[in-house]
Formats: C-alpha cells, structure tokens, sequence
C-alpha cells in the first residue's frame, strides 16, 4: 500500500517509511513488494561550493532520510537523491520544453553519469547506512525531429536530463553501464535490497 501523508509529530509510523513523494520512487520501491508509507522531506537542496555529484547525493540522500526519521517514533527510513551529470557537471531538471530541447542536444552522441544516494536510517538507534550508485548512459546522436517528437510525446520535464528511461526514452540510448538500471530511475533497488538484508529483513516477503 502506498500512501502520501504531511509529516506528524513523533507518530507512530509503518515499519518501512520513504522519505520521498516522488511517483518514481514509490513505484520502484513497490517492486519489493514491502507495505510502506511515503512522506515529504524537509530538506534544503542547494548544492554546496565545491561540491561533487557523488558528495551532493550522498548528503542528501542522509539529511532526508534523517529528516522524517527526526519526527517520527519508530521505523527505517529510506532516503534518496539523484544527480545527473555531464563532463562533471551537473544538470538539473528541465522544467520547460525549451530547457528540455537544450539538454538534449547537449546529451546527444555523449555519456550522462547518474549518481544516485541511497540511505538506510534506522529511526530508534541512529544507525545508518549509505552509499552512492552510479549509472551510465551512453546517447545516440540525436537530430531535431527526433527531440521533438519524443518531447512531445513523453514530456519528461520533471526528470533530469529530460528524458524517462522507462518509457519512449529508451530509443535515445545505445548503452547503459551500471549494476542496477533502477538506479536511473531514481531508487538502487539491488543496494537497497543489500541494506535490508543486512538488518534481518527477509525478501521477497
């Protein structure tokens, strides 16, 4: 069952809590076939001076999961945050149609790494655990009508790099490098997976 809930004050909470309202997220993480409730993180984004993909990610990935952990009783925490980087640097998400075009052409005929953060936190006794994952994908060469017509169709403007590999954006890639394609859309399921093993928790349940 997945539920979005504003965040209480120290209520007693499902078992396994993301600390995400992204549609994505809670998609993949219904793939475990867990029970789960799904609630807002109040977490500053900003990207600090000098900070890497990887360190962004990671610090992110922590405070939100560290967050919703901080108003609630009980439970583990699942926290994630996604970069998506070219040449070392970081796009954002587009937005608009316009914004979408520009990273496009940009990503054409090149490699996009995505980095994701992934935090574990348990609620009761502070112990955490966290790594970042990282994707590769390599883009065809892609020539006008063909940005066009997949914008138009998917409009994947809330996704960085314009583009959802889950849907018609997979005829935009030659190759993808990575352990876990889920990574790319926003949740590591394999490391994940790893996380709760290592805790007791037997999947599938």
């Amino acid at each position: 069952m997945i539920a979005t809930h504003p965040l209480p004050n120290k209520a007693t909470m499902s078992p396994i809590i993301l600390a995400s309202t992204s549609p994505y997220r809670q998609t993949l993480l219904g793939k475990l076939g867990m029970p789960f409730i799904a609630m807002a993180p109040n977490t500053d984004e900003t990207v600090l001076l000098g900070e890497t993909a990887e360190q962004l990610v990671k610090r992110l990935a922590i405070a939100k999961a560290s967050d919703v952990g901080s108003r609630l009783d009980q439970g583990w925490v699942i926290g994630s945050d996604q970069a998506c980087t070219i040449d070392g640097t970081i796009l954002g998400k587009p937005g608009t149609h316009e914004q979408a075009v520009s990273q496009l052409r940009q990503l054409s005929g090149h490699a996009v790494t995505f980095f994701t953060g992934l935090c574990l936190h348990d609620i009761q006794t502070g112990q955490q655990q966290s790594i970042v994952e990282p994707f590769t994908v390599h883009f065809r060469t892609l020539d006008e009508v063909t940005i066009q017509n997949y914008l138009q169709r998917e409009q994947p403007y809330d996704c960085a790099g314009s583009f959802k590999s889950e849907g018609m954006g997979i005829c935009l890639f030659t190759r993808f490098e990575g352990r876990d394609p889920n990574t790319l859309i926003g949740l590591p399921l394999m490391a994940l997976t790893d996380m709760l093993l290592s805790w007791g928790v037997k999947l599938p349940q």
